[in-house]
């Protein structure tokens, strides 16, 4: 069996503008190291790398979908030339308040996951925000958070530490942390 690098998008593999869309290629920014770190850890091959992302409203009017894929598609190909490949990209586009079971943290999405033929219990969940470390509280496995000291306490308050393996700003940090160097 297999783990899964479970990877969320905004935040995490690029940077949240502040109206949390991107929207236009303007708006496309990567996170810092995000291409070096990522493709070393795809070269090792130990995970299944899957995006899982939010996209609040989706389709909708406030965020039509022919204003989303041109940005969404230059971002995966960019990854792609640099060996990064997600085996599958799942997304969501519902808004929180309709609590949605395919939204994170539930796991909808992921039932083809959760069959028994991957290792979720060394799966990791990456991302950035407290809903990212419940969804890997929710499928058993661990989270990687990407933020400063303040998502200590954050993860305190939500007593969800023991479900987070690593809090950094830094896809280096990452990346050492999943090919067990210090």
């Amino acid at each position: 069996m297999k783990p899964l690098l479970l990877i969320d998008r905004d935040g995490t593999l690029i940077i949240e503008p502040p109206d949390e869309q991107i929207d236009s290629l303007e708006k496309l920014e990567f996170y810092p190291g995000v291409f070096s770190a990522l493709s070393r850890i795809a070269m090792n091959k130990k995970f299944d790398l899957v995006m899982v992302t939010n996209q609040d409203g989706l389709g909708t009017a406030r965020f039509p979908e022919d204003s989303f894929w041109p940005a969404h598609n230059k971002m995966l190909k960019a990854f792609e030339n640099e060996g990064i490949v997600f085996s599958e990209v799942l997304i969501d586009k519902s808004y929180p308040a309709e609590n949605k079971p395919t939204r994170k943290p539930g796991t909808a999405l992921l039932g083809a996951y959760m069959t028994g033929q991957y290792d979720l219990a060394n799966s990791f969940v990456i991302g950035d925000r407290i809903t990212d470390v419940q969804l890997a509280k929710n499928l058993g496995a661990k989270a990687i958070l990407l933020g400063g000291p303040a998502k200590n306490a954050l993860l305190d308050s939500e007593k969800l530490s023991d479900h987070c393996a690593l809090v950094t700003t830094s896809w280096k940090a990452i990346e050492n942390f999943l090919n067990g160097q210090t």
